[in-house]
């Protein structure tokens, strides 16, 4: 099997999304991550507001199985309008 990753699976895989905060930005990040990790436990979500207020950051720890659910879930969350960055 020829994965070309440095990450051996399954593994705990932090994702930080960062973007303008709304009343609904953490929510659309769970949805969202929900869709390629059923198994993340929503209340495990750690939050912090910008100094200034205006963004927030959204971290979920999702317990990775693949590469391809990976490229996949980054693909949706970069490809979001409310969101700004992905790490």
């Amino acid at each position: 099997m020829a994965e070309d990753s440095l990450i051996e699976f399954p593994c705990d895989f932090p994702i930080k999304v960062m973007g303008v905060r709304s009343d609904d930005f953490a929510q659309t990040v769970v949805d969202i991550v929900l869709r390629h990790a059923p198994d993340f436990a929503a209340e495990t979500v750690e939050m912090r507001a910008s100094g200034s207020g205006n963004y927030l950051s959204v971290t979920c720890t999702v317990r990775a199985v693949s590469k391809a659910q990976l490229d996949g879930l980054y693909r949706e969350l970069s490809g979001h309008p409310a969101v700004k960055i992905v790490l």
